[in-house]
Order: structure tokens, then sequence, then C-alpha cells
């Protein structure tokens, strides 16, 4: 008999909650019209997206119009990177970003670089992957148009200064995005321009909510160029027909995880505390923790087993029921060390053995525990041999 499963992947995806999933059950029953249709039907799915956005603009006290709803994050991203920097072409072409940002952002800026003669600058971080606003002031040029700095690190849960680094920005006269995909659902919102922002990209299956489904905030009055074309849809940001369902879920997964976090930290905190003693203890095995003890996210612990690499680490985990992340992507059983970790400053071997234990609503301090005291075991089954 399979042992129970610990699934400890919440940054990966969350579990879609089921209020959530009852209020976009009528999205896919009766309530099945077009927005764009002119008679009746689709006047009243018309209708109802408007009262979307309105909900939206309530949660994130911002205005209706700044919302642009999208497929997800990694839409968002590249709505506001690739439509920004397009938009603004005239007045410069140098982007500034971070080491180590999210895939969505740092393989769309490489594009712009490589095929659009855009000019990318990557930051670097210190050892806890944290980018010091200083370094980001030094990279800006006459030519900077757009810098790009993640809210939450996905792979180590590190938090960044982006309102120091937006009031940065704004005093330059330099559009600011966030990739907050990660942030929202797990640290506090009062009013989306609290994050010091001119554009903010998040995410639904983050916080409870349907994949597929996410928005871009854009303070007003900026218009980026869309991304997508074939219909005027989204005021003519994004063409596509509206998910109406898929909205409907991030909508009521905004009003009830955004403003009370759904990664309460008070639940999660002493459960990340539990591993990461136990990780503490093991390191005569060369385990080493990466995500800072500080200003990181709630429910985050990293750590990576030079001695070992990612796949056998996980394999082991899984065995014993346990879902967990690395940082690394594998493919046909190739292993590409994670960029996160070669930015800290750790060699290659480090950086193909990242695990990330993410923890959410449903963990347990059972759940906790049990990780705790298997660890010493699975750790040292899979280390390699010399």
């Amino acid at each position: 008999m399979p042992p129970p499963t610990i699934y400890f992947d919440y940054n990966a995806t969350t579990p879609l909650d089921p209020r959530v999933r009852e209020a976009m059950m009528p999205f896919l029953e009766a309530c099945f019209g077009n927005p764009s249709s002119i008679h009746h039907v689709g006047r009243h799915a018309r209708a109802l997206l408007d009262d979307c956005r309105d909900r939206t603009a309530r949660v994130l006290r911002c205005k209706p119009s700044e919302i642009v709803f999208t497929s997800g994050g990694t839409e968002s991203i590249n709505l506001a990177l690739q439509g920004a920097a397009r938009a603004l072409r005239p007045k410069g072409n140098h982007i500034i970003t971070t080491q180590v940002e999210h895939h969505a952002v740092l393989h769309t800026l490489n594009y712009l670089e490589r095929r659009e003669g855009f000019r990318v600058d990557r930051a670097r971080v210190d050892r806890w992957g944290r980018v010091n606003p200083d370094d980001i002031a030094k990279l800006l040029t006459p030519e900077t148009t757009l810098v790009s700095v993640q809210a939450a690190n996905n792979e180590i849960g590190t938090l960044q200064p982006i309102q120091e680094i937006g009031r940065l920005c704004r005093q330059k006269g330099v559009l600011f995005h966030t990739d907050a995909v990660q942030w929202f659902g797990k640290c506090s919102l009062g009013k989306i321009t609290d994050l010091e922002a001119d554009m903010v990209s998040l995410c639904a299956h983050k916080f409870c909510g349907p994949k597929g489904a996410g928005a871009l905030w854009i303070r007003s009055p900026l218009r980026t160029d869309p991304i997508q074309f074939g219909g005027g849809h989204e005021d003519e940001r994004r063409a596509g027909t509206e998910n109406l369902a898929g909205i409907a879920g991030l909508v009521e997964a905004l009003e009830r995880f955004i403003p009370e976090p759904v990664f309460a930290e008070t639940h999660l905190r002493p459960f990340v505390k539990t591993l990461r003693l136990a990780l503490e203890d093991l390191s005569d095995l060369g385990v080493r923790l990466l995500t800072p003890g500080e200003g990181s996210l709630p429910n985050t612990l990293s750590f990576v087993v030079p001695g070992s690499d990612s796949l056998t680490l996980l394999a082991n985990l899984d065995l014993e029921g346990i879902c967990a992340s690395s940082g690394s992507a594998c493919s046909v059983g190739s292993l590409e060390p994670s960029h996160v970790v070669l930015a800290l400053g750790e060699g290659t071997a480090a950086a193909q053995s990242l695990v990330r234990f993410s923890l959410g609503r449903e963990t347990t301090a059972a759940e906790a525990e049990v990780v705790a005291g298997l660890l010493p075991r699975l750790l040292r089954r899979a280390l390699l041999p010399e």
C-alpha cells in the first residue's frame, strides 16, 4: 500500500478551493455566452465580465480599467515586458532585471535582446538571492525604459525590496514591473499601488484559484502594445475571447484569499521551522539552506545537497509519498542547474541538487514532523557514490 501523500509543492500549484469551483460552475453551464456577442446571451456574459473586473478592482483598490485578464502569470509577464518595451522603444532600448527572475521574465528578455535589439542588464544578488536597490540605480542610463524585479523568488522564497526599487524608478521616470505571482496570497496587501510598481503580474492557481487565469495590473494612463492580435478584447490590450469561467474563479479566489492571505504566516512558520531545524542537523551530509530566515515567503524552504542531484532527491522523497520540487528543468533525463542557485555564488553541483519544500493551507504539524523525521534516512540514501 503506498504511503499517504504529503504535498509540499504549493508554489507550483494549489488545490482548487471548493468555493471557487462553485463560483465557476454557472459559467461552465448556463452562462456560456461570448462577451463580445451583441445578442442578449452575449450581453449577459459581458455584464458578468464587467462585474468581475469591478470586483477585482475593489480587492486591489484600483480602477477597473487598469485590469487586463490573461491566461495566467506567463502571459501577464510577457504582455508587460514585451508590450511596454516596444511601446517605449522610441525613448530607449535598455531594460534592467535580476539574475534570479522566473524564466518567464528571463526568457522573454533574452528574446527581446536577441531578436529585437534591446539591451538587457541583469543585476547580481547576494547569497540569499536579494538584489541591492543601489545596484539597480547604478545600472540606470538615459536609455533605460523598463525595470522588472520579482516580488518573491519562486525557487528559494526570498522577498525583494520592490517598494524601494519602484520609488527609485519613479524618480528616474522609468517604468517598473514586478512579477508578483508567488507574492499574492502569501503576503498581506493593502492596495496594489503599495507595491510601488507600474505593472503587476498575478496568477490564480497560486492561491487556490483555477489554472489558466491571471491578470496584469497596468497603472493608468499607461498603454502597452498588445502581443497577440485578432480582436479588440480587454480594451484592445489582449486579443482573445475571455475565459469567463476562469476569470470568475480568479475573482472569487482574490476576494477570499488576498485580503487575508490563504498562506497564513502564523499557521506555516512553525512547520517551516521544524523542517529548517531538521535540515540544519544534516550539515554533515553537506546540506545547505538557501532560504533566508527573515525576509522570505512564510511557506518556502529550499536547500541543496551537493553530493546528490535533484532527480535522485525528489525520487527518494516521492517514494515516501512526499511531493516536492526542484528549480531545475528536467528533459529526457537531463538536468539543468538552477540559475537561481548559480546566481547565489553556489557551484554547479549545488545548483543541480536543489530541493524546494513549499507548504500550504492544508499542511499539518504531523506532516512536517513526518518529513523532518524521514529526512536523515532519505538524504543519506540519495547521496551519490564517490
